[in-house]
């Protein structure tokens, strides 16, 4: 059986600390570097599940790579390499605490706002009449702050640039790079015969006090697709859009008993639907980027990546 990178913790040659997110464990390096290694950990509802997908790091650290160079016209990033399939690193930023989150269409969080009578959404409003999965009628930007733990929350523009998260013109800067990157990511997805429904993009302010894009993007931790073969009809019939996305996650876990609610219990995921998750990561690698996920040696998974991390540190830093 493939092995999953559950976490990890390193100690390398000038490094200064570690920092661990909810699927992915940050080193800094130097005075300028992070490396980001994006274990197998899987969330929903802001919790880690207890067991680790195999692959899904590797998943998402080769598309995120993609895709960061596919947008690289639009707003520089933070990227400098990719030393092994589950790692990234790249230039230190200071994040901007606000995701910019970007909807196509009504779907996840938004419907479920919607279904239950709210047609306002982070200052945004929705029209009445519309039905899951239908697209609005042009993207709307519905930000959330970056919680360090817990919750992120809904906020409006109004109340960014109130609470001085970040002044206006920067605020105004994201929101068109918002909607070029989603354009772009639009773009390829339909391609590939894929429809980008909703996604999200966070931002920072690199040592020269530049905004370049940080993290993931067009991933289906950060993303959901629907096929685009079928949407019409499916619409029309009233039934659920074919997705790719981790949003299936969350309606097992939703079937199971769990959304994150204080006195919940976490549901144990059988091995079959751990094989069914991993699987359908592979599939989304493959569907959007039109190439075969070539599966890297997970027998030793901790000793390959600290050998290749430790490797380029020695080379660059």
């Amino acid at each position: 059986m493939s092995q999953a990178l559950k976490e990890t913790n390193y100690h390398f040659p000038k490094q200064q600390k570690m920092y661990r997110g909810k699927v992915r464990d940050v080193y800094f390096i130097g005075d300028h570097h992070l490396a980001m290694v994006a274990s197998d950990r899987i969330s929903a509802f802001d919790h880690v599940l207890p067991k680790g997908i195999p692959f899904k790091g590797q998943v998402l650290n080769q598309l995120a790579a993609r895709f960061l160079d596919a947008t690289s016209d639009i707003v520089p990033n933070w990227l400098v390499a990719v030393p092994d399939p589950s790692v990234a690193v790249g230039i230190k930023c200071e994040p901007i605490m606000v995701e910019m989150v970007i909807r196509g269409y009504l779907s996840g969080h938004a419907w479920r706002e919607y279904k239950s009578g709210k047609r306002m959404i982070c200052g945004v409003e929705m029209p009445d009449g519309m039905r899951e999965s239908d697209p609005f009628p042009e993207p709307i930007i519905t930000p959330a702050t970056k919680a360090v733990e817990g919750h992120d929350e809904d906020i409006s523009r109004e109340d960014i640039i109130a609470q001085g998260i970040v002044e206006e013109g920067i605020y105004t800067q994201l929101e068109d790079f918002t909607r070029r990157l989603y354009q772009r990511g639009s773009e390829i997805a339909d391609a590939q015969n894929l429809i980008l429904v909703d996604t999200k993009y966070e931002f920072g302010f690199d040592p020269e006090g530049n905004i370049r894009l940080i993290d993931e993007i067009h991933t289906p931790d950060s993303s959901r697709y629907f096929y685009k073969d079928g949407y019409e009809e499916r619409q029309a019939a009233g039934e659920a859009q074919k997705q790719l996305s981790k949003e299936f996650v969350r309606q097992w876990l939703i079937a199971n008993g769990f959304q994150g609610i204080d006195g919940q219990t976490m549901p144990d995921m059988p091995e079959e639907f751990v094989t069914t998750v991993t699987d359908r990561y592979i599939e989304l690698f493959e569907k959007i980027t039109g190439g075969k996920f070539i599966k890297a040696d997970t027998d030793h998974i901790q000793a390959r990546v600290e050998a290749n991390l430790a490797s380029w540190i020695e080379d660059n830093v």
